[in-house]
Parts: C-alpha cells; sequence; structure tokens
C-alpha cells in the first residue's frame, strides 16, 4: 500500500493578515492608551518607558546660570590658589594675611565644587542638576554667615565684603529658585 502524502501546509500570513495583527497588539497590550494616556507602537516601549517622559524641562536660563556658576566658581579658585594675597585684599581691604595656606585650601575646595558644576553643566539627569544647585545654594550660604560673623567681629564695613554678601544673597536666592523649577513636576499637557 502506498503511503499518502499529508497537502501542503498553507502559510498564514499575519503580517498582511489586518484582523490577526490587531488580535495580536490587543492580546499584548500595546496600540491603545495607557494609564498616563500614551500610546506604546511595541511591547518593549511600553516595558521600558519612553524617554521623552523623563526628559528634564529646564526652566529659562537654567543652562546660563549653571555656566555663569562654574566660571565664577573656577576664577576665584585659580585666584585663591595663585594670588590668596590680591583675594583677601579684595574683600575685607586689610593688609595681608599672617599665612597663605586657609586661603589656598579655600581654593582647592572652590575648585573642587567647580568641578562639581562644570560636569552639572553637561548632564541631563534631573537629580544631579538639583543637587549640584543645593549644593552651589548650601556654600553661597555658608558663606555669606561667615563673612557677615567676620565683618560684625571686626566692625568693619568694608566695601568689599558688603558687595560680596549682596551677591551671595542673590546668587542663593537664584540657586533656590532653580533648585525648586527643576524638581516640579511638568504640567500634563
Amino acid at each position: 500500500m502506498a503511503a499518502k502524502q499529508p497537502p501542503p501546509l498553507m502559510k498564514k500570513h499575519s503580517q498582511t493578515d489586518l484582523v490577526s495583527r490587531l488580535k495580536t497588539r490587543k492580546i499584548l497590550g500595546v496600540g491603545g492608551e495607557d494609564d498616563d494616556g500614551e500610546v506604546h507602537r511595541s511591547k518593549i516601549s511600553q516595558v521600558l518607558g519612553n524617554e521623552i517622559k523623563f526628559a528634564v524641562r529646564e526652566p529659562l536660563g537654567l543652562r546660563v546660570w549653571q555656566l555663569v556658576s562654574a566660571v565664577m566658581f573656577s576664577g576665584v579658585a585659580v585666584m585663591a590658589l595663585a594670588f590668596p594675597d590680591q583675594l583677601f585684599d579684595a574683600i575685607f581691604e586689610e593688609e595681608s594675611v599672617s599665612s597663605k595656606t586657609p586661603i589656598r585650601l579655600y581654593g582647592g575646595a572652590l575648585l573642587s565644587i567647580a568641578l562639581i558644576m562644570w560636569n552639572a553643566l553637561y548632564t541631563a539627569e534631573k537629580a544631579i542638576i538639583r543637587w549640584s544647585l543645593l549644593a552651589e545654594a548650601c556654600y553661597f550660604a555658608v558663606q555669606f554667615l561667615v563673612t557677615t560673623v567676620s565683618l560684625v567681629e571686626s566692625s568693619r564695613i568694608a566695601t568689599g565684603a558688603v558687595l560680596l554678601l549682596v551677591s551671595r544673597a542673590l546668587f542663593i536666592l537664584i540657586s533656590i529658585y532653580y533648585y525648586y523649577q527643576v524638581g516640579r513636576r511638568p504640567k500634563k499637557v
């Protein structure tokens, strides 16, 4: 007896079968809106998320402020490291200090903060930007308090020190403003 051949297999082209594609997408849970109102085109984008959702909506002028801060920290750091006497004289309008070491250590600390500011300038991560702004605001607040106490103790009002106090108060306000603006949740459109 001869063996009977099975009929040739019929291939279903699900790529061209619209109903089949729609059923598959419905089973996978893609193509429809999710809880946030987003429409995912694939299961991968649904699982991994949309990178646009995580992008920081930067407040106007944030990157300019970060650049100004990084340049300012770097400039004062180099001046404190290279010319400690001139930096002290410019702020407190006094003769030279007895030791240059504390001013140079101050320059080294400022250089470290400047490196953080330069790195924060080139990142898009919200947490890093916020932490750098918070560190900057804390530094300015401490400098404001230390300069105020030094002026009260010496009972002399130096023009450079008063200008430093006013600028530091302004810098604190700007840094805190951007800190809160970066931390705000974006409004849904």
